[in-house]
């Protein structure tokens, strides 16, 4: 049995931080992610740090080629939708996403992580985010109202056992800055139906459009995801972190391409109001693969 990294499921924490990073030198690869396994955490879900460790497909099958579900890949080539929407491809070669419930704790582990990467890798892109409203984005409605129970998230977000990495998953991340001042201009009925639900309780609509936000991601269609979206940054210039999990590439590629409109031609009405910032697929491999790259580790390259 292979166990996922506990900070896929760690519901509930309030503050997060997402490091991503590029290697300095690709001969140094084998040392870059023998480093990231061997960072030391409290794999708790409270009170403590939860870390989700993942990275560019590519980068990880070249050094674990018997662990890597076959065809995913990195985010390498932009989204180009309709009316020229485009969803920007900014892969990294690794993430590694801190949550707890104190932001001075995630803090203190970020730099204590990107001081022990120094000479491997450099940090290329740093994300804050925090709760809203115990469950709502900055667009003031409720986020992820068709996520799967935690009972069945599993069977959603994570490669079955006897496969190739198995209780591994599949990481989109994307960062989409909302354009505050258009959206809070829409009236709440007109908001509903961009959104394709109602704002106080998240219902949705009998007769939402066909660009709705819901109608263009419906899981039903496109596949079930796990979703761990948050909001992220300051007053004047803020948005959603979109963090989906999946034990296959193709519900989060295609639900992608239905809100850009290349599905169908109907563009999702909700990128109207955001702009996508960030694009990147990392796999999140289990436990047991971490723990085999560490130097310490009988059975891993370094000691081998």
């Amino acid at each position: 049995m292979y166990t996922p990294q506990a900070g896929i499921f760690a519901l509930g924490t309030s503050s997060h931080a997402y490091l991503e990073f590029d290697l300095l030198d690709p001969k140094h690869s084998q040392a870059f992610l023998s480093t990231i396994s061997s960072i030391r955490e409290p794999r708790t879900t409270t009170g403590g740090v939860n870390f989700v460790i993942g990275f560019r497909p590519e980068l990880w099958r070249a050094l674990v080629p018997q662990d890597t579900p076959p065809d995913v890949t990195g985010f390498n080539q932009p989204i180009v939708g309709i009316e020229n929407f485009t969803m920007p491809a900014t892969q990294h070669d690794a993430l590694i996403w801190l949550s707890g419930s104190a932001y001075d704790i995630l803090f203190d582990m970020a730099r204590t992580v990107v001081r022990d990467l120094t000479g491997l890798a450099t940090l290329v892109e740093e994300t804050s985010s925090w709760t809203y409203q115990h469950d709502r984005d900055l667009t003031g409605f409720i986020d992820g109202s068709e996520n799967p129970t935690l009972l069945d998230a599993p069977g959603y977000a994570l490669l079955p056992e006897g496969t190739p990495g198995a209780a591994g998953s599949i990481l989109l991340l994307q960062k989409w800055k909302h354009n505050v001042t258009d959206w809070e201009a829409l009236p709440v009925p007109e908001q509903e139906q961009v959104m394709g639900r109602t704002k106080r309780d998240s219902i949705e609509l009998e007769n939402k459009p066909d660009s709705s936000h819901v109608a263009r991601t419906d899981q039903d269609v496109y596949g079930n995801i796990f979703r761990r979206n948050m909001p992220y940054g300051t007053i004047e210039n803020h948005g959603t972190v979109f963090v989906g999990f999946s034990a296959d590439q193709k519900p989060l590629a295609r639900m992608l391409d239905s809100m850009a409109g290349l599905v169908n031609g109907t563009r999702d009405a909700l990128t109207r109001y955001t702009q996508p910032l960030t694009g990147s697929y990392y796999f999140v491999p289990s436990v047991e693969s971490l723990r085999l790259l560490r130097p310490d580790t009988p059975n891993s390259p370094d000691a081998l």
